[in-house]
């Protein structure tokens, strides 16, 4: 039987390709976007299976009226994917706090109310799979990406809870984290901070270098991205985490080497902080 997709961001990037990877499947799909004319030509393309609904993630009353115009039209919502973000890049101290609270509004906040806006749908049918796009900022932070990666880490941090609290209801999550793909990431809606500081040029310009310099060409295919998570939506097992992309599992593997070596030394130090008689046990366990 064919999936019902609900998918936010499909205007372009990571979204637009899923949505073009879903529809070629047969499966039904809501393009949502702020713009929704930007997706209603693919939406005419493909009447029987998908409609194009505006989207703000920020907005409640948009995202109630996603929810009920999915059910509407075709009375289930079996795929949730959170892609709608923005992007970042600059020093923290450079953004104004109106920024700050803006991109953490748009990343991390609209992902939790959409799920949550989602979850008694998938609740009451004891299935689903939500779908949290963040990036492997996510997962490894770098300087000049300090409060974009903060959106994304906590959305990871979200996510790999939920995972906990709704499996036991049939529902499955997973986290995306591409590493450098063609999309419109460092496009115009990238936010540019408030003010430039000329202490912090020295870390902040190779790396604007690095993402504006190297626009277009970058190693990853959105569209093998599209089929890689839909491998991962299929899957009788599928992942908590699936990181896209070589140079995002060599970020990873950096991040966990230079870890590894920093817990080991200060661990002794670090475990040797409970009272003689405390009986531990491990969190959670």
């Amino acid at each position: 039987m064919s999936k019902v997709y609900l998918i936010t961001g499909t205007s372009t990037g990571f979204g637009r390709a899923l949505a073009e990877a879903v529809l070629e499947r047969g499966d039904k799909v809501v393009l949502t976007a702020r713009k929704p004319e930007q997706v209603e030509q693919l939406a005419q393309a493909n009447q029987e299976n998908a409609i194009a609904v505006r989207l703000d993630v920020t907005n409640a009353q948009e995202r109630d009226a996603a929810v009920k115009a999915t059910l509407e039209r075709f009375g289930r919502i079996d795929v949730l994917v959170n892609n709608a973000g923005q992007g970042s890049l600059g020093a923290l101290e450079s953004f104004s706090s109106e920024q700050i609270r803006k991109q953490f509004e748009v990343n991390c906040f609209g992902v939790i109310e959409m799920t949550r806006a989602v979850l008694p749908v998938m609740r009451r049918k004891r299935s689903g799979h939500i779908v949290n796009i963040t990036s492997i900022g996510g997962l490894a932070s770098i300087g000049g990406f300090a409060l974009y990666c903060a959106t994304k880490f906590a959305v990871e941090g979200f996510a790999e809870g939920l995972r906990d609290e709704v499996k036991p209801l049939g529902i499955n999550v997973t986290i995306v984290e591409p590493g450098a793909f063609r999309t419109n990431f460092a496009g115009d809606a990238n936010m540019q901070p408030e003010t430039e500081i000329d202490d912090y040029k020295a870390v902040i310009e190779p790396i604007r270098e690095y993402l504006y310099g190297g626009n277009g060409k970058q190693p990853g295919d959105p569209k093998k991205a599209a089929l890689a998570m839909i491998q991962a939506i299929e899957s009788e097992n599928p992942p908590l985490r699936l990181i896209l992309g070589s140079d995002a599992y060599g970020l990873w593997e950096q991040k966990r080497t230079e870890e590894r070596e920093e817990f080991q030394s200060w661990k002794e130090i670090g475990i040797n902080t409970a009272f003689e008689d405390a009986v531990v046990a491990p969190i959670g366990g």
